[in-house]
């Protein structure tokens, strides 16, 4: 019932930036947090950032200060910018989105993930 595009992936050298862009769509009745995590190789799942309704953000320690998380509500979108690329951010990066569903007489909750981007820091 929710379906989430990710896009903007790719290969980049250390010290580079990419945008990874996440859209929502379906039979949604809100979004509330939106956010990004990522899967290393045999490492678990980390929080890279979220972002709340109101614009309030979270990051994980690793990339702070050089990833920015935004969004578009109009769009039902959600962006990570990313700087300063380093080796070990190499993962696939899957968006996360919650938020109520329309229903006819309850609005149920949903979570979901998109199907994850590869990220490659290499020179």
């Amino acid at each position: 019932q929710v379906e989430l595009e990710e896009s903007g992936g790719g290969l980049v050298q250390p010290g580079g930036s990419l945008k990874l862009s996440c859209a929502a769509s379906g039979n949604i009745f809100k979004i509330d947090t939106m956010g990004w995590y990522r899967r290393a190789p045999e490492k678990g799942r980390e929080l890279v950032a979220t972002i709340t309704t109101g614009g309030g953000t979270n990051y994980g320690h690793s990339v702070k200060g050089r990833f920015t998380i935004s969004r578009d509500d109009a769009k039902r979108t959600v962006f990570l910018q990313m700087n300063s690329l380093k080796p070990e951010d190499t993962a696939v990066y899957y968006c996360n989105i919650q938020g109520d569903l329309q229903g006819t007489s309850y609005n149920a909750p949903f979570t979901s993930w998109g199907q994850g981007t590869q990220v490659t820091v290499s020179s």
